[in-house]
């Protein structure tokens, strides 16, 4: 049988293979309706197949795709006393694989795809800090380098569908899943989604990337809420990251829950096909998000209709949901053709083929390589220490802790878990590290310790042990922010959102939203008696989203923010605070100083004024971009590009500056160098301001060094009336700026 010839190509031997597959064989190839954890028990050293696998395998004589086999947290219930981890995850994989092909006719493997939103969500996964984190980074290399990690140990582990958050753009910082967004530009998240598809199909790992489209524009900060904009808005910010994508080759795309002007993601032919395949450019997988399907029920009213339409409209595989395991009831009925699925099909076995499955289709049983050294794999380290935002400090970092009584007050001073953020593993014990013993590591002391109060809650009870211990100290570091840990008690949907249906210790995650962006619980109240006591006050804030913190910023005379950093976040962190490390994040996203100033992007749409209001001063409390540093950088001889032609710039030419910066302190460090534009005069209205390139630049104390920053004709383009993408002549004004601080601007124009 040509299928089973190595010399043909993937394509060739899929399309053989689907020729003789019968119809519920092609409905078996799309499915992903198993939960893969709860497809196995293990007690001790065995490992059993559960029926909920078996089953389906004899059902459909096979099996597509199969999730999270290794997920481990509280929603799967699996830990290090009944999951996988070790050698355990390639025994359960080879029996799961071995059993799938030899109850399939033909011998299909099967593929299986896992949650590496920050890191694999397995036990002993490497994990990095969320994508926020990232975001603050502002390095794509280091960026690319850490999922190289990630996709090696995927790799080890059989795994042929890494789902990764990288698509959504945060335009509302009360959405739970903020901390899954690079930001809130599409130009740093762009440039971050590229790099985390290279770096992790590199290592042979293929990409989903998730989720397509506009699920961080939200209504109201709700999750998989509206998507209440237009086409413009669309292409200007949430379709970006995804082309991005498509040039770096990425394998999958997940579609989003939301509807966009009224037309659900996963029934949205224009989205799927048109736009991502046409456009685009995009060949691989469409997948569905977790039942997100059924929810086309109410508007088809029948499982039957909901997979028909989703298939339809450009979704090639389904996960959780009922409506694909109707596909063949859909076919039989008419309201799909045949042809339809075949090409849904052909996607999954050619993808099968691609891999070498077929050939090699188990893994080596020996223990699998530990990635949990930061002396060995020091990417998520890295990301940590360069991701540390100082928002604010009057002198009083680095820290000079010799001869110091130093306090240590705060929820998110020693909790592992609250650094970690959503989709994470049970850690083992003894696993990263906390702020509280990276300060007491580094300084070879103990440090006193006060928790103050819980993240979340009324229990204010802490606060005068922490007031009497702050009283009794030099300095306190108060660690405050939020958390996204599902292991202080959670319940959950069927798609493993948490539920809050009680009190609960996390104020961020999926499923967790709020209409406030003040500090959660008691912790403001907790600021003000720390901050009556005169004493000096270091801030750290360990956080999943952009929090409105202006009394904080007033009381305490130093402030760290640090997107949940991951499990060395508190090593990362104690180094930025005693001065082993020159803090170079900058805000991915902007602080708005209420809830009430939203939305609070900084690039919003030059027709109107945005954040003016009666009652509160204009502009973020902190803006995107923005980020202090322990020494000083400055451009001298910046050279601004002369007028261009439009025909020059469609012809590839680039516009360039040209600029020395210069460390001016006494410090080495990191300067994020950015470039943005303004749009003067264009035939659609343009935002106040865009970033279109930016470059992390490594500059010891005292020394100067030439860069350049470019821009083409995409940067310059619009998207004009006609909605196409055109480049208009005219002036723009450009924007140098480091930190926050413009460093240098002038006029550009392009000439006709």
């Amino acid at each position: 049988m040509l299928f089973q010839d190595k010399t043909k190509s993937p394509r060739e031997r899929a399309e053989d293979l689907l020729s003789r597959l019968s119809l519920r064989e092609k409905v078996g190839q799309v499915n992903q309706r198993l939960y893969g954890f709860a497809s196995y028990t293990r007690e001790g050293e065995e490992i059993a197949l559960a029926p909920e696998l078996t089953v389906e395998v004899e059902r459909y004589g096979g099996l597509g795709v199969l999730y999270g086999l290794y997920r481990a947290d509280p929603w799967s219930k699996k830990d290090f006393s009944n999951g996988l981890y070790g050698r355990y995850m390639k025994k359960a994989y080879n029996q799961v694989q071995r059993y799938v092909m030899e109850h399939s006719r033909f011998g299909i493997p099967v593929l299986m795809s896992t949650e590496c939103p920050h890191g694999h969500q397995a036990l002993d996964g490497y994990l990095l800090p969320v994508n926020l984190g990232v975001g603050a980074a502002w390095n794509p290399a280091l960026t690319q380098e850490a999922y190289g990690v990630c996709g090696k140990q995927l790799k080890e582990l059989g795994v042929h569908y890494s789902l990764m958050s990288m698509l959504d753009v945060l335009r509302d910082p009360r959405w739970g899943r903020s901390e899954e967004c690079y930001g809130e530009d599409p130009c740093l998240g762009s440039q971050l989604a590229k790099a985390a598809v290279t770096g992790c199909q590199e290592a042979g790992v293929p990409v989903v990337a998730k989720h397509f489209c506009a699920q961080g524009e939200t209504t109201g900060g709700v999750n998989a809420s509206a998507a209440r904009i237009g086409e413009r808005e669309l292409r200007e910010i949430h379709l970006p990251a995804m082309k991005a994508c498509c040039d770096a080759g990425v394998k999958g795309v997940m579609a989003a829950y939301n509807e966009i002007d009224g037309v659900f993601c996963h029934g949205n032919p224009w989205l799927l096909k048109k736009v991502l395949r046409e456009e685009m450019g995009f060949t691989g997988a469409v997948m569905a998000d977790g039942c997100a399907i059924d929810r086309l029920d109410s508007l088809t009213g029948s499982s039957a209709a909901s997979g028909a339409m989703a298939l339809e409209a450009g979704v090639d595989i389904g996960l959780w949901d009922q409506a694909f395991s109707h596909l063949e009831e859909a076919v039989e009925q008419g309201l799909v053709s045949e042809k339809e699925l075949d090409r849904a099909v052909l996607l999954v076995l050619e993808q099968k083929f691609a891999l070498g499955l077929f050939e090699h289709p188990y893994l080596d049983e020996e223990e699998p390589e530990n990635f949990n050294d930061p002396a060995v794999y020091p990417q998520s380290l890295e990301l940590a220490r360069q991701g540390a935002v100082l928002l604010k400090n009057e002198g009083l970092l680095p820290l000079r802790a010799a001869g110091k009584k130093i306090a240590l007050i705060g929820p998110n001073a020693d909790n592992l878990y609250n650094q970690l953020g959503d989709y994470t593993p049970q850690q083992p014990e003894g696993a990263g590290v906390t702020l509280r013993e990276g300060l007491q590591e580094l300084l070879g002391e103990q440090i006193p310790y006060a928790l103050g109060c819980p993240v979340c809650g009324v229990d204010a009870s802490g606060i005068p042990e922490a007031v009497e211990l702050a009283k009794a100290s030099d300095l306190v570091i108060l660690a405050l922010g939020g958390s996204s840990s599902r292991f202080a008690g959670a319940t959950f949907d069927t798609n493993g959102a948490a539920v809050l249906d009680g009190p609960v210790q996390m104020d961020c995650g999926e499923g967790i939203d709020c209409s406030t962006l003040r500090l959660p619980g008691c912790q403001e109240e907790l600021v003000r008696a720390v901050a009556a006591t005169g004493k000096p006050v270091v801030a750290v804030v360990i956080a999943g989203r952009p929090y409105a913190i202006p009394e904080l910023a007033e009381k305490a005379q130093a402030v760290v923010y640090s997107f949940y950093p991951g499990p060395w976040g508190g090593l990362a962190l104690a180094e930025v605070l005693l001065g082993k490390v020159n803090p170079s994040g900058r805000l991915p996203a902007s602080l708005p100083r209420s809830a009430g100033q939203l939305p609070c992007y900084y690039n919003p749409k030059a027709s109107y004024q945005a954040t003016r209001y009666c009652d509160e001063q204009p502009g973020a409390l902190y803006p995107f971009g923005y980020g202090l540093s322990y020494t000083r950088f400055e451009a001298e001889g910046v050279s601004f590009p002369a007028p261009m032609s439009k025909a020059d710039l469609a012809a590839g030419k680039k516009a360039q500056v040209r600029f020395t910066l210069k460390n001016t302190g006494s410090c080495d460090g990191y300067a994020v160098v950015q470039l943005y534009i303004h749009d003067v005069a264009a035939s659609t209205v343009r935002r106040v301001k865009e970033l279109k390139a930016f470059q992390k630049v490594w500059l010891p104390a005292g020394t100067a060094k030439e860069y350049l920053l470019e821009l083409g004709a995409e940067e310059l383009s619009l998207w004009d009336t006609a909605m196409q993408f055109t480049l208009e002549p005219g002036d723009f004004t450009l924007f140098l700026e480091e930190g926050g601080t413009e460093m240098a601007r002038a006029t550009f124009t392009v000439t006709p």
